[in-house]
């Protein structure tokens, strides 16, 4: 009986223990290098529990272009993370609904800066609209609100 219970006991602690055990997601964020609000989106993502590697660039825009984003999708930073580009301020629920899902796009973005978005400034004074970036060629559609 004894033995049971303690074989019931360690069960649960693994069971319970193993998310937390689990890798955190790794992600590279390109940005330009005079650029503060994109450290603080890699800020807000590693409170979350991602791992960012952030990478200065001169070449975000090629780097967004070459990942999908159209110049007037673009935000202020890419990231890839699991096969995805994820460009711009995109809030963390967001990025993990896309990573759970795996849409058969290429990725999601954020267009702009808008105030009050992870990382930025200010007050969030309407939704986020976070879209496709397709692989397709097709237009971009909304993926969510926030």
């Amino acid at each position: 009986m004894n033995r049971t219970i303690r074989f019931v006991s360690l069960a649960a602690l693994i069971a319970f223990a193993s998310p937390a055990l689990a890798d955190p997601l790794q992600g590279t964020l390109y940005k330009n290098p005079q650029c503060g609000c994109c450290e603080g989106y890699a800020a807000y993502l590693r409170e979350n529990g991602f791992n960012v590697d952030v990478k200065p660039t001169n070449d975000l825009l090629e780097i967004s272009r070459k990942a999908g984003v159209p110049e007037d999708m673009q935000g202020c930073h890419t990231m890839f993370i699991d096969g995805y580009v994820v460009d711009g301020h995109v809030p963390v629920n967001v990025v993990r609904k896309l990573l759970k899902e795996k849409p058969p796009i290429a990725g999601i973005t954020l267009p702009g800066m808008p105030m009050g978005s992870p990382g930025m400034a200010g007050t969030k004074t309407e939704p986020f609209v976070i879209y496709t970036v397709p692989k397709d060629g097709k237009a971009p559609e909304v993926y969510a609100r926030e």
